[in-house]
């Protein structure tokens, strides 16, 4: 009987398990938390030294002021997404609701 569940139909390789899935989105969020805090650090440096220059002109200290609270709230943004993106990994993959973890056996006991 051939059916739909038929395995000669399935494409050779492995399948993608949970753990391989929850590797995948930790690294993506990982890589953009990382690139994140480079550029936020990169754009707080540069809105605190356009405020050293800025001198007495109000125009260049208000640009740099304005440029220091848009690298903050960026900042806690994209941390906030990557957290975010964290928390439901671990749901997805039921970690989060792991009591006890075996760091021996990589087991979790409910």
């Amino acid at each position: 009987m051939t059916g739909f569940y038929a395995t000669a139909d399935l494409p050779p390789g492995r399948p993608i398990t949970l753990t391989d899935l929850d590797y995948i989105i930790f690294r993506v969020s990982t890589f953009f938390i990382t690139v994140s805090a480079v550029l936020t650090v990169i754009f707080i440096i540069w809105s605190g030294v356009s405020y050293m220059y800025a001198g007495e002109d109000t125009t260049k200290v208000t640009a740099a002021q304005n440029r220091l609270k848009s690298g903050i709230i960026g900042a806690a943004i994209i941390f906030g997404v990557g957290v975010i993106i964290q928390t439901i990994a671990s749901v997805v993959t039921l970690d989060f609701f792991c009591t006890v973890r075996v760091p021996i056996i990589r087991t979790c006991i409910y």
